[in-house]
């Protein structure tokens, strides 16, 4: 009886027991994998924060205001092409980095070439605007062949750097032609003078540039202003006396209500410069040029000696000038 009692408990035990492993395998079992589902949908794509991806900064926006900084590098490139001394490969250079300039902001160019005492001359002239008045702002490109002023006599053989006496006026030139509107109720000229500054040497003179272009107007322009030396540290322009006195007056106005102290309204020097030809046939011209200039006719004339302020303070005046006043002169008025 004993023994079909434990054989009776022994087999209730290996039931549960059996009953047990199956309802664990069960529950262990895995589901039965199925494929991916084709969806229309796209799938989802993981919001990644500014941190977790690199994003390339974008280029900044030059300002619509004369900017120094800008016309500085413009001085940088003209002086790393070396002495633009009339007939060297520098001096071929400069011509063409002029036109790229130029054409980048939409200004229509052409040359004016002539031959003086002998040599070619090649004037690069950008226009834009029409009707009246019509403005000219110039500038020489060449440097000089001899740094016939440098202290050092062993170095007076050499050429000129020009970074001031050439580079600062050029530089000028083309953030104006970067700034100034396409639209302008007057008609501007951009004109970059060949052949300025080799007066004194056998076979040449001074501004044979500007004077083989005044030559050849067949009609006079209402005003033309040479900017020259302009880009010292140490900028102190003072009132040229040949200068036409009433231009003079509004333009240095100009620069005193925009606070630029680098225009002195004093009278100082007579200088014989690219304004010059365009006096002489009673064409109303003012010279803007600081001729306090240590390192004039030097191989010291180098691109550490200029700064961007002083650019900024002569380009930032003249787009006043043009843009924001009336430069309509009585000439043009009457």
């Amino acid at each position: 009886m004993k023994v079909r009692w434990h054989f009776a408990c022994l087999s209730v035990v290996l039931l549960l027991l059996l009953a047990a492993c199956q309802a664990n395998s069960s529950a262990s079992s895995p589901e039965p994998i199925t494929a991916l589902a084709t969806t229309s949908q796209p799938p989802a794509i993981p919001t990644v924060t500014p941190a977790e991806t690199a994003q390339l900064s974008p280029t900044p926006a030059l300002p619509a205001d004369f900017s120094g900084d800008v016309a500085y590098r413009h001085v940088l490139a003209q002086v790393e092409m070396g002495p633009r001394t009339p007939g060297s490969e520098a001096h071929n250079q400069v011509t063409e980095y002029i036109q790229a300039e130029l054409e980048a902001h939409e200004w229509p160019v052409e040359f004016h070439t002539a031959t003086m005492l002998g040599h070619p001359i090649r004037n690069v002239v950008a226009k834009r605007g029409e009707g009246s008045p019509w403005i000219i702002i110039g500038a020489h490109y060449d440097s000089r062949f001899f740094a016939d002023e440098d202290p050092d006599p062993s170095m007076r053989s050499e050429p000129v750097p020009g970074a001031n006496d050439g580079a600062s006026g050029v530089a000028v030139l083309l953030e104006l032609a970067r700034v100034l509107p396409a639209e302008l109720p007057a008609e501007i000229w951009l004109v970059f003078f060949d052949a300025e500054d080799q007066g004194r040497i056998e076979g040449w003179d001074w501004i044979l540039g500007s004077r083989a272009f005044a030559e050849s107007l067949e009609t006079e322009p209402d005003a033309v202003v040479i900017v020259d030396m302009i880009g010292d540290a140490d900028l102190n322009i003072y009132q040229e006396r040949n200068s036409d006195p009433e231009l003079t007056q509004q333009i240095w106005s100009i620069a005193q209500q925009a606070g630029y102290e680098q225009f002195i309204a004093e009278p100082k020097y007579s200088i014989l410069d690219d304004h010059t030809p365009f006096l002489e046939r009673g064409i109303t011209a003012i010279d803007i040029i600081d001729f306090d200039y240590p390192y004039w006719h030097t191989t010291a004339d180098t691109a550490d000696k200029v700064a961007p302020e002083s650019l900024e303070a002569v380009g930032r005046t003249l787009q006043i000038w043009l843009t924001e006043t009336d430069p309509r002169l009585a000439k043009s008025a009457d």
